[in-house]
């Protein structure tokens, strides 16, 4: 993989004045391989590119519609016309919290693809599908959904849904092999060609960052609490880069 992809989800959290303070901190130059994004509220997406410069820009989703009479959607042409690099597609929270299908979720990758934002597959099972030891089909499933009618330009954030905001992570070597089952997936999905880089995403902070990106499979991080500070959110992408160097 040429490039690692660290993007920090902040979820419903953030302010002008937070985003102030978080650019205040920030004070980090990236090995050029490693791409930095933040996803903060939609409002926030403007104040963010104008305190971070240096950092890409990401949405914490998008409409399937491109226009009309939607209130309260937002576009993935908006996020582009916003200069926005990434969005989040699928995240277990949308798919949880707003009743998100894996129909709904391929239509939504689809339109960041046609808009020209790269989107975030987020893909993760459940601990009683984790427990039970079913989550490849959990996984393979969420993939095979999502991808039927995809374009290859896309990232993927693996994210077991037991880790999201629990403290728990999945070991490196859990990590490493869904990683790896991802990666044939997606290959016998979108052609033997592709080289989707896969993200981690499931409480990762700067103490267990080393050893994820450690693992051959792990392209990079999706990080959400961890990133609401600098400090901890520079750690992460020091952790990135020092392996980059290796």
């Amino acid at each position: 993989m040429t490039n690692l992809y660290l993007i920090g989800n902040w979820k419903q959290h953030g302010s002008r004045a937070a985003i102030q303070a978080f650019s205040k901190q920030w004070s980090f130059n990236a090995n050029p391989a490693l791409r930095i994004a933040i996803a903060p509220p939609f409002p926030y997406l403007q104040a963010l590119v104008e305190a971070l410069p240096g950092c890409e820009l990401a949405a914490q989703d998008c409409s399937v519609h491109a226009q009309g009479a939607y209130t309260g959607e937002v576009s993935a042409d908006m996020l582009a016309d916003l200069d926005c690099q990434f969005v989040l597609v699928g995240h277990s929270e949308r798919r949880q919290y707003h009743y998100e299908t894996d129909e709904l979720i391929a239509e939504k990758l689809a339109a960041a693809q046609s808009a020209g934002v790269t989107p975030v597959l987020c893909v993760g099972e459940q601990l009683s599908a984790r427990e039970a030891g079913e989550q490849e089909d959990v996984v393979r499933a969420q993939l095979r959904s999502a991808l039927a009618k995809s374009q290859p330009n896309l990232l993927i954030a693996y994210e077991p849904v037991w880790a999201i905001g629990t403290g728990l992570t999945a070991t490196p070597d859990q990590a490493n092999e869904m990683h790896a089952m991802i990666k044939q997936e997606v290959e016998s999905l979108l052609g033997a060609s592709q080289a989707t880089p896969i993200l981690y995403g499931g409480s990762v902070n700067a103490e267990n960052a080393d050893a994820l990106f450690a693992c051959p499979h792990v392209d990079g991080a999706l990080v959400g609490g961890a990133s609401l500070e600098a400090a901890s959110f520079m750690a992460i992408a020091q952790s990135a880069s020092n392996n980059l160097s290796h």
